[in-house]
């Protein structure tokens, strides 16, 4: 099973009951951590009949499945691939979009981190939300990954995987980490983004000279 997102509504289009659970499931994952996770909370928050969201995810695994499904959903949302600039722009224009996404997640959509992390560390108690818990994470890795390569990174992959570090790690410390009530400027992440991209770049093509 992978956690790939589920196409986007029509613009205006009231959302799925699956989506309405997925929202629920979040929203309390995010107020009362993981233990406030319940099926009969679902239906409640949702403002669905007692039932519902146990018909949709009997298990408590199809329940926070169906969480991280839509916690991918959002966050595509936010971070939007397709914003980023085609395959061999200017590195000025992909730290431009870098910096603007990420800005947009930590000033808009920070409740999306803490639900991120609460599912995170579920998924290192479950084997089973581990699997899954990852095949949501490849639908960002390799759009980053290919990303680097057209950069011009001769370690695109290994670069790849700094670059989401950098950005995971940025993401804890304001949201939930000792610099939770200061948000970096645009202007801070975009200098941020061409220093760390300078620099993976640069080494790059050091090495291939």
């Amino acid at each position: 099973m992978t956690a790939a997102p589920a196409p986007a509504p029509a613009p205006g289009a009231p959302p799925t009951r699956a989506q309405r659970i997925g929202d629920a499931a979040l929203d309390l994952l995010v107020e009362r951590g993981m233990r406030g996770l319940t099926h009969r909370a679902v239906d409640e928050r949702a403002g669905l009949p007692q039932g519902s969201t146990s018909n949709h995810a009997r298990t408590r695994q199809a329940l926070l499945e169906t969480a991280v499904r839509r916690q991918v959903e959002r966050e595509s949302g936010v971070l939007a691939p397709h914003e980023l600039p085609a395959p061999g722009a200017a590195p000025e224009a992909l730290v431009d979009a870098l910096a603007l996404a990420l800005h947009r997640y930590l000033t808009d959509h920070r409740s999306l981190l803490v639900s991120r992390y609460e599912l995170a560390l579920e998924a290192t108690r479950r084997p089973e939300l581990r699997s899954f818990f990852d095949s949501a994470g490849a639908v960002f890795h390799g759009p980053v990954t290919a990303m680097m390569r057209a950069a011009g990174s001769a370690e695109p992959e290994r670069h790849a995987l700094s670059l989401i570090a950098w950005c995971e790690g940025l993401m804890f410390s304001c949201a939930a980490g000792s610099f939770h009530a200061a948000v970096p400027s645009r202007a801070e992440l975009r200098t941020g983004f061409d220093e760390l991209l300078r620099g993976m770049l640069g080494a790059g093509r050091g090495g291939q000279s």
